[in-house]
């Protein structure tokens, strides 16, 4: 069997479903999205699904990190062994407002880019998958791409967009056409969470965060 294995950038995934959901309101019900259960349906009949890891790091903001919390524990408690979660950091960035000079504090994620980076070449170097899905529309992931397909020609690479994002330069690099996930709804509703989810001894569950109702 051919292994594949999903990259998720957390950052723009996530911004681009919630574009997308402001511009659908249905959409807001695949915040509550089992990831493994979504990539499974795009596999081909010769497919294993190797992993999904998925990139991101824990919003400042206590309410967006309890929502996140309980979305990461839920795909753990249902694909413990093919759901992997890879962290990057927020930190506080001063910017200037140009309009009263003032000074303000902004969140700025770090180390999203680099962590995939890592992981991508890494796991041809150890020949850990077959083929690589890299679910983003950040042109900063061109490097890493560009080595892969210079140094393993028998690994594969694809590229989904995020809902309502995309980019010339991965467009042009991906060896084959990019998939808009904007365009597969139906497998969203298919891959959406029970409100609460149990691990298989009914010991531990996660339940949706009300604001995702």
């Amino acid at each position: 069997m051919v292994r594949v294995t999903f990259y998720f950038d957390g950052f723009n995934f996530y911004y681009g479903l919630k574009k997308k959901s402001i511009a659908d309101p249905a959409w807001k019900r695949f915040y509550w999205i089992n990831f493994v259960k979504l990539c499974e349906q795009f596999l081909g009949p010769d497919q294993i699904l190797e992993k999904v890891k998925y990139f991101s790091a824990a919003p400042l903001n206590v309410g967006k990190q309890s929502r996140q919390s309980a979305l990461f524990k839920a795909n753990n408690l249902l694909n413990p062994d093919k759901f992997e979660i890879v962290r990057g950091k927020y930190y506080k960035k001063s910017q200037k407002c140009k309009h009263c000079g003032e000074v303000f504090q902004v969140p700025e994620e770090k180390r999203t880019d680099v962590n995939i980076a890592v992981h991508l070449i890494g796991d041809c170097i150890t020949n850990k998958t077959d083929i690589l899905v890299i679910i983003t529309a950040d042109s900063d992931i061109v490097p890493p791409i560009e080595f892969i397909l210079n140094n393993f020609p028998q690994k594969k690479i694809k590229i989904y967009f995020p809902p309502l994002a995309s980019s010339f330069d991965l467009q042009n690099i991906s060896p084959k056409r990019p998939i808009f996930l904007e365009n597969n709804k139906a497998r969203f509703i298919n891959s959406v969470m029970e409100d609460t989810v149990y691990n298989v001894e009914k010991t531990d569950f996660a339940s949706i965060p009300v604001e995702w109702k």
